[in-house]
């Protein structure tokens, strides 16, 4: 439910949440939901539910323990705020990262208008970054809810990448983070629409990282666009 991750732009996951629901296309074939399952096969207790919304209450201290800062994907699992998590658990994840401000917590949600609605509930310290994914363009509009969270850091997952997103509002956004889908029945993401993303960050001055081609075997295609990786962070957050 915790430690290290293979995910290329964070280093540890803290998952005090677990299960979800499927709200758009980018869902299809959530690797999350996958992986629940056969947790929930091998008789892992966490996954006694399978992928409906948990609560781990004994996991929400877990990164008071972790001394070494390291950057934290929060709820790799699930969604911090899906409907089913209350604003009482939320105030506890926060609590947690108001207080352990060595590290950084990267925040993921596919429902930003709750983020928007609750975030006067929360202390919004420079160490908590929120995002939110957008897989094409009929998602556009989680960014304008993003952009009315007052975190220190407003991130994009554009990924799964399943269609091109064109005329991208990034004000006051600070970082994009580009996929393709990977694992079984992954839909095919097209260069073209990378090189559009990338080209709009530069012109907003948008952090850019390019996380993977994908595939049904990820590895074999790798991470690089026109001979180059891009493994852009917002320099200012991390200094």
């Amino acid at each position: 439910m915790a430690g290290k991750s293979s995910i290329e732009w964070t280093e540890s996951t803290w998952n005090p949440v677990t299960g979800c629901t499927k709200v758009s296309s980018g869902c299809k074939n959530c690797y999350a939901a996958t992986m629940a399952k056969r947790l929930h096969a091998m008789g892992n207790p966490r996954y006694e539910n399978g992928f409906n919304v948990t609560l781990h209450h004994d996991l929400i201290d877990k990164p008071l323990q972790w001394k070494k800062p390291r950057k934290i994907f929060v709820n790799s699992m699930s969604d911090l705020f899906h409907e089913d998590v209350p604003l009482d658990f939320i105030k506890r994840v926060f609590h947690t990262m108001n207080n352990s401000l060595h590290h950084t917590y990267q925040i993921l949600t596919k429902r930003p208008e709750r983020v928007a609605q609750l975030s006067s509930e929360f202390n919004w310290t420079p160490n908590i970054w929120m995002g939110t994914s957008v897989e094409n363009n009929s998602t556009q509009h989680r960014i304008d809810h993003l952009r009315n969270v007052p975190s220190f850091v407003r991130f994009l997952s554009l990924e799964p990448l399943i269609g091109p997103i064109d005329n991208i509002d990034l004000t006051n956004i600070h970082w994009a983070i580009v996929g393709g889908e990977s694992g079984p029945g992954a839909r095919p993401m097209e260069a073209e629409w990378v090189r559009n993303i990338r080209d709009q960050c530069f012109d907003y001055d948008v952090a850019f990282f390019f996380k993977q081609w994908g595939g049904v075997q990820k590895h074999r295609h790798g991470r690089i666009l026109d001979e180059k990786t891009y493994n852009e962070f917002p320099e200012f957050a991390l200094t």
